[in-house]
C-alpha cells in the first residue's frame, strides 16, 4: 500500500466506520495458553469465552457485533454449546453492545474440515445443523427453537431499519483517492 493509499483509509475510514460491523467466531479452540516453560502454545478450553473476548473488542472499536461462526465438533454437545453462545450474544446486548446478527456454521456438515481440506479423506466432520443427506441434527433443532423464540424480538430491535447507506463523505469520489496525507 502505498502512503497516498494509506492516508486515504484513514481519512476515509473515520466516514465508513458507521456503516462497519465486526464479526468475531468463536470456537472452543480459540483459546491458548503459552507455556512460561519452553514458550509451547497448547489448546487451553474456554477461558474468558465469547462474552469477555467480544466484550472487549466492542470496549476498543465501538462496532455493531455479530457471532459470525461457531460450532462443536461434538454433535451431542452441540446444542448446549447452540445455547451458551446464545446466551453470550443476550448478555451482550442486555449490557448494551449492539447486536447484528448470530451464525452456526455451518449449514451441513462438512467433509475433511477436521484437516482443513488439506486431505482428501472423505471424512464427515458432524458440525451442521443438518447431516450431510440433510437430516437435521439436534443442534438443528435446538437452533429452530431459538429462531423461534426470538424472531419477534430481534427485528424490531434491529439497528438495520433506517439506516443511512450513503458511504461517502460530502464531496468525496469515491473512486480517486483524496489528497496525500502529509502527517
Amino acid at each position: 500500500m502505498t502512503r497516498d493509499e494509506y492516508g486515504w483509509f484513514r481519512r476515509m475510514g473515520v466516514h465508513a466506520k458507521r456503516h462497519c460491523i465486526m464479526g468475531n467466531d468463536y470456537y472452543i479452540t480459540n483459546e491458548h495458553l503459552v507455556s512460561q516453560d519452553d514458550g509451547a502454545v497448547e489448546p487451553s478450553g474456554e477461558i474468558f469465552g465469547y462474552y469477555v473476548i467480544t466484550k472487549q473488542y466492542y470496549d476498543r472499536y465501538h462496532l455493531p457485533i455479530m457471532h459470525t461462526e461457531t460450532n462443536l465438533a461434538d454433535a451431542e454437545r452441540a446444542p448446549a454449546w447452540l445455547w451458551k453462545e446464545w446466551a453470550n450474544m443476550v448478555r451482550l446486548k442486555a449490557d448494551g453492545v449492539p447486536i447484528i446478527g448470530f451464525t452456526w456454521y455451518s449449514l451441513i456438515d462438512q467433509v475433511d474440515w477436521d484437516t482443513a481440506l488439506r486431505e482428501d479423506n472423505g471424512n464427515v466432520n458432524p458440525l451442521g445443523l443438518y447431516d450431510i443427506d440433510r437430516r437435521i441434527r439436534p443442534v438443528g433443532e435446538a437452533y429452530k427453537k431459538l429462531v423461534a423464540q426470538w424472531r419477534d424480538i430481534l427485528p424490531a430491535e434491529s439497528l438495520c431499519l433506517g439506516m443511512d447507506t450513503s458511504m461517502e463523505p460530502e464531496g468525496a469520489d469515491s473512486m480517486t483517492p483524496l489528497a496525500a496525507d502529509k502527517t
